[in-house]
């Protein structure tokens, strides 16, 4: 299965980090120009364990819906959110938080498989794989951003 791992330093307490990540405002935000919004289960706030989000979201010109749980969380050390519905075969996504001098080293290592067997796994490697770098990237610059406003 692909899996990225991207660590994003940010000139900000670990809790406050681990509290942005977990924010459906924050995230609605920072993916707005994929018309991504939360419409079922909690909705706005920050999402705690065993608490569920769909989402509603346009990419490549399709619109999606995707149901995740957060099914494991220690604060404000780590917690995964896993897709129970949607587009993916398989998606987990664990959230590391560690502390690095005076900030956070935020750590995403995030695990997916399309469908469609060989077809799916094509789909990956050529571009989904990168596409997705790109959104998560995205995300956590607005998490930075927003973590480091005095």
């Amino acid at each position: 299965m692909p899996t990225l791992i991207l660590k994003t330093r940010i000139n900000a307490p670990r809790e406050k980090c681990f509290d942005l990540s977990r924010s459906l405002d924050l995230h609605t935000e920072s993916m707005k120009g994929h018309k991504e919004k939360a419409v079922g289960g909690k909705l706005t706030g920050l999402i705690g364990s065993g608490e569920q989000v769909t989402w509603q979201a346009r990419h490549f010109g399709i619109n999606f819906k995707m149901t995740n749980k957060i099914t494991a969380m220690k604060k404000p050390f780590y917690f995964v959110d896993e897709m129970l519905n949607g587009p993916f075969k398989v998606l987990h996504h664990q959230h590391h938080f560690t502390a690095a001098g005076a900030g956070t080293e935020m750590t995403d290592i995030f695990t997916f498989r399309s469908p469609m067997g060989l077809i799916g796994r094509i789909i990956d490697s050529l571009f989904l794989k990168r596409y997705l770098n790109r959104l998560l990237t995205i995300r956590n610059q607005a998490i930075k951003s927003v973590a480091e406003l005095p």
